[in-house]
């Protein structure tokens, strides 16, 4: 029996969700190990992808956005090429890349939350039951982690504000990629972003760079891979959908992005850490395994990469 379309999107989304999970552990060897400014670390790789972006578009010779959808582009630039890099970088100053990896697994139900009030999508109660179970294991893994509930830091808020940025960002550029394209749509926000992000990162390095080598390879990393290829296969997954579906395969994020900073920055994983991490990835498995109603007005065309 050949594969089915949302299990297509899943594949794509998991590759997304791979070339992802390093951001996190990658901004903190930046920003706290490499030494590299935070404003420069989430507004330079924005730069660095938005060139790639810009010679892709000119030698396929791509054709312009139309009408309403540069607003759609913009709003897609404002939550993963402004918000998501400027607000982790300036939280991983002070927060582990373990803690972070773990409150950024409350952005699949939220992308999926945004989806439903954009895309019409109309996903069962056992999804959203798994979708919240998932959430509630990454805040507790979050409170955990952070000594209590009442020791949350500005880092934590800054670590949300990134997650609501980037489930607006996901969803937005999901429907977009069934019109324009998987990579025609996140080169779209990259060029849009580009005038501000340049501002932010020549501001940002007015005091001169200095970092060690690793800082900046994963600076390269973060602006390559996490800032632009790996949209290719996100925007792609999303596109084939469903939205709400494809989301949930973010939950393994954290556990990715926790395993990488053991590796990657020696961070201490206890069994409090691989019970939670199974936890979530057991939400995850649930939740992909319902099945989403499509509203029926959807364009069903969903990976238009030529």
């Amino acid at each position: 029996m050949p594969p089915s379309p949302a299990s297509g999107g899943l594949l794509w989304g998991l590759v997304g969700v791979i070339a992802f999970s390093f951001s996190i552990p990658l901004t903190r060897v930046a920003v706290a190990g490499g030494g590299l400014p935070p404003l420069f670390v989430g507004a330079g790789r924005a730069v660095v992808a938005a060139a790639l972006a810009g010679f892709a578009l000119i030698i396929t010779r791509q054709a312009l956005p139309r009408g309403t959808q540069w607003i759609r582009v913009a709003l897609v630039a404002s939550g993963v090429v402004i918000g998501f890099p400027v607000l982790t970088s300036f939280a991983l100053t002070s927060a582990t890349a373990s803690h972070g990896a773990v409150v950024i697994a409350l952005l699949p139900v939220a992308t999926a939350v945004v989806a439903v009030r954009r895309g019409g999508e109309r996903p069962p109660l056992r999804f959203w039951l798994a979708a919240v179970a998932g959430a509630l294991a990454a805040v507790a893994f979050a409170v955990i982690q952070g000594g209590g509930i009442g020791s949350l830091q500005l880092s934590d808020l800054l670590l949300f504000g990134a997650v609501v940025a980037a489930a607006v960002g996901y969803a937005e550029g999901g429907l977009l990629s069934r019109e324009l394209g998987a990579w025609q749509t996140i080169s779209w926000a990259l060029i849009v972003a580009f005038p501000v992000m340049l501002v932010l990162t020549a501001c940002s390095a007015r005091g001169g760079l200095h970092s060690t080598a690793n800082g900046w390879l994963a600076f390269v990393y973060l602006g390559v891979v996490s800032m632009y290829l790996g949209f290719f296969a996100w925007y792609r997954g999303l596109a084939i959908g469903p939205m709400t579906t494809v989301s949930q395969v973010q939950l393994a994020q954290p556990v990715f992005g926790i395993a990488w900073a053991a590796l990657l920055l020696g961070e201490h994983i206890g069994w409090s850490t691989i019970i939670g991490g199974l936890a979530v990835i057991a939400c995850a498995v649930l939740a992909v395994r319902t099945r989403t109603v499509r509203p029926t007005s959807a364009r069903t065309r969903a990976t238009r990469d030529g």
